[in-house]
């Protein structure tokens, strides 16, 4: 799931629970008209606690197990409706099992169903205005901006495609035609033809292209391995539109979008709507609690490094990560150096004994606590609490020089520790091997994400003596 899908999907999400809320809060209002904020004795202990708990939590439950991405992002209306009468019949369902099992005493028809059927209406009438306003415009910015490639015109009906995916969230920017000499058109079925499948990683540094459709019924797997390999060096994501399902990779995984069958390369658990919304769920309860708890800590380091470098110098040091889909983000870390290079463009890596480090730095380095301000990341939606280690921006065009498909660990957020650093690959990456296995750790957790390989990498993070040696 690209960055600014999921950001569309997170916040009409977050604007479903305000929404759900607010008509609860109305509905109680409505009946109890001299309760103006909810201070009345009776209602606070009989009907508005229980509501919004039980309302709340039945609502997580559907669209945890029930949730679909394409509810939050397509522009049929018939399609979103459907989907919304399904999920509300569940909601109408599992409050009525919960208030019969719990002997809820406090539903009568106005509290139980009018928030309900108001908050459908509202959510349907609210994001179907959104979506309609989008269309208006010619424009969404949620939408993926899509490279497609084949052969030639005819073996892919490319207005047709066009128009079908349009709905669930696609913008095509152009096509590339593998032998443009056979098609001398600068158009094919309204969209513009960019060149050859020469010209590929020159379109990708100057379009901005979130995915690749590939039409391989006519391209030679050589030449689509070569578009594959260009794409996964710019860290943009591919799909294969074969003649038929049968392309022999254990990478591929198929998906139905409009009746058309479709492989996407590298296909990630963190795709899915209700994974990606545990890990952030739980990025945001663990990033609370390590900042709640260990705000003590917090102001004590940094009482000890205004002590130790002066009260005129910064606790902490931003220096610009690079993080999900390529975009740069200011990194928080406790100052540990009497002289910090340019956060924006640093490039003197940390040795042994560096002369720069405080007396102060040297026992937050050796313990990792300097990295403690990360939580902050996190909570903002710059990190994830287990995900690839951010890397400086000059060190991004050195690694994939070695490591071709190093932007592949760009397709999620990076983390505070990772997979690769509790199996010992931190530190310094010196060597092309030290590169190669930093990378090829990371990529296999990006493959292989559940929870409880998270659960593990922090668990190995705290208590693994092989974690903290080597330390940046």
């Amino acid at each position: 799931m690209i960055p600014k899908k999921q950001y569309l999907i997170f916040s009409h999400i977050m604007f479903e629970f305000i929404l759900l809320n607010s008509c609860i809060i109305a509905v109680l209002l409505l009946k109890n008209p001299e309760a103006t904020f909810l201070i009345s004795d009776r209602i606070i202990d009989n009907v508005s606690i229980q509501l919004v708990m039980i309302y709340n939590i039945v609502w997580s439950a559907i669209v945890y197990f029930n949730g679909d991405k394409g509810f939050y992002t397509s522009q049929s209306v018939r399609k979103r409706f459907e989907f919304l009468t399904i999920n509300i019949f569940l909601f109408i369902g599992m409050i009525s099992t919960v208030a019969i099992l719990f002997q809820v005493e406090i539903f009568n028809r106005t509290t139980f169903l009018l928030p309900i059927f108001v908050f459908s209406f509202l959510n349907f009438f609210l994001f179907s205005l959104l979506f309609e306003y989008y269309k208006m415009r010619n424009e969404n910015p949620f939408n993926s901006n899509v490279l497609m490639i084949g052969a030639d015109s005819r073996k892919f009906e490319l207005e047709d495609f066009g128009k079908r995916i349009k709905s669930k969230g696609y913008q095509i920017e152009g096509y590339l035609i593998d032998n443009l000499s056979k098609n001398n058109n600068n158009r094919v079925a309204r969209i513009d033809v960019l060149g050859e499948l020469k010209d590929l990683s020159q379109v990708l540094e100057n379009k901005s292209v979130d995915e690749i459709f590939i039409a391989t019924a006519a391209l030679r797997s050589k030449k689509i391995r070569s578009v594959i390999s260009n794409a996964d060096y710019h860290g943009v994501r591919v799909n294969l539109v074969p003649e038929t399902p049968l392309f022999p990779s254990k990478l591929l995984k198929t998906y139905d979008l409009e009746g058309l069958p479709i492989f996407q390369h590298r296909q990630t658990p963190l795709m899915y709507l209700k994974k990606a919304l545990l890990k952030r769920s739980f990025d945001i309860v663990f990033s609370i609690l390590v900042l709640v708890l260990l705000s003590p800590v917090f102001l004590l380091i940094a009482l000890m490094i205004w002590l130790d470098g002066g009260f005129n110098k910064s606790i902490f040091y931003k220096p610009h990560r690079k993080g999900e889909a390529d975009e740069s983000f200011k990194c928080f870390k406790f100052r540990t150096m009497s002289e910090c290079d340019n956060p924006k463009n640093g490039t003197r890596s940390t040795v042994k004994n560096d002369p720069r480090i405080t007396r102060v730095g040297k026992f937050l380095r050796k313990y990792d606590l300097d990295e403690l301000p990360q939580f902050i990341n996190v909570l903002k939606g710059d990190m994830s609490v287990v995900g690839p280690r951010p890397h400086r921006t000059n060190l991004q065009t050195d690694f994939r020089k070695v490591v071709n498909d190093y932007m592949v660990r760009h397709y999620v957020k990076p983390g505070v520790s990772g997979w690769a650093q509790v199996n010992g690959w931190r530190g310094p990456t010196r060597t092309d091997t030290q590169k190669k296995e930093r990378i090829k750790h990371d990529l296999w957790y990006i493959e292989n994400w559940s929870f409880w390989l998270d659960m593990k990498i922090i668990f190995l993070t705290v208590f693994s003596r092989k974690t903290r040696q080597n330390a940046f």
